[in-house]
């Protein structure tokens, strides 16, 4: 069963199924792509490791509460009696401990010297949110803008914050960036909210080559279609994270129209 939006679905953002259809994402772009591009180039699934302990930090302890218990009380029936305090009971507490994340992105390499002409990386929630995820990937972000490398970056999650561009006061859902070495600073920015379609946009190679075509459209389309998503979601609900209010009429129209509430 198709997708029943005719861009982004939403529902796909939930954290739930995000990690699954990033992934599946990230290998149905180098299927795409690798023919298309031999025998100049091929496509490298690389992946990017660091640790981290969570979205928040956690204290061993409770720091604000401070609670004082004498090793021993006066009986005021008995003076100069000691008598022993209880034992400290032990409360359970939660301590930060270190996850390893492992996020793939792809590489286009140019078949005779490998070297890595174009880095595709689709955005995951880790990179968007504060913290030791955002932290690597735009450290890795700045190294790939500092050289010749083109960039393209995906960006289908509504949640958190963009990645930064300077003087861009475009507001918008989604966002895919093509930043090709040669025109930087400058880069073009496909800008798009949640009703529209994906915009499709070329691949960048050396200059002597014939860029494709990337039409994430189709490749999330047949892909929402392989996973059989359409029995995992249920569209009775809203999605996660929420919708703005300009689109909760819409989208609830949409699903009415195709009987999916």
């Amino acid at each position: 069963m198709p997708s029943p939006f005719p861009g982004m679905n939403p529902y796909l953002e939930d954290p739930e199924l995000w990690s699954g259809v990033h992934g599946r994402l990230i290998v149905a772009i180098a299927d795409s792509l690798s023919p298309q591009l031999r025998p100049s180039y091929f496509v490298a699934i690389e992946e990017r490791v660091y640790q981290t302990t969570g979205e928040d930090r956690l204290l061993v302890g409770i720091p604000d509460v401070v609670v004082q218990s004498p090793l021993a009380t006066i009986n005021p029936t008995m003076p100069n009696v000691a008598v022993a305090a209880p034992p400290a009971q032990p409360a359970t507490v939660t301590v930060p401990m270190p996850e390893t994340v492992k996020e793939r992105y792809l590489e286009v390499r140019h078949a005779g010297t490998k070297e890595v002409v174009t880095v595709i990386e689709v955005l995951s929630p880790k990179n968007k949110r504060t913290g030791e995820g955002r932290n690597a990937y735009e450290t890795k972000r700045l190294r790939v803008l500092g050289s010749s490398t083109h960039l393209v970056e995906i960006d289908l999650l509504r949640a958190a914050e963009p990645m930064p561009i300077l003087g861009n006061s475009i507001q918008s859902d989604y966002r895919l960036l093509v930043s090709r070495g040669e025109r930087r600073p400058n880069a073009d920015l496909y800008a798009f909210n949640l009703p529209s379609e994906i915009p499709s946009f070329p691949l960048p190679l050396r200059s002597t080559d014939i860029e494709p075509l990337l039409d994430l459209q189709t490749l999330l389309s047949e892909l929402y279609d392989r996973a059989s998503y359409d029995l995992v979601i249920d569209y009775r609900q809203e999605p996660i994270p929420p919708l703005k209010k300009a689109y909760t009429g819409w989208n609830d129209t949409l699903l009415r129209q195709q009987g999916l509430r």
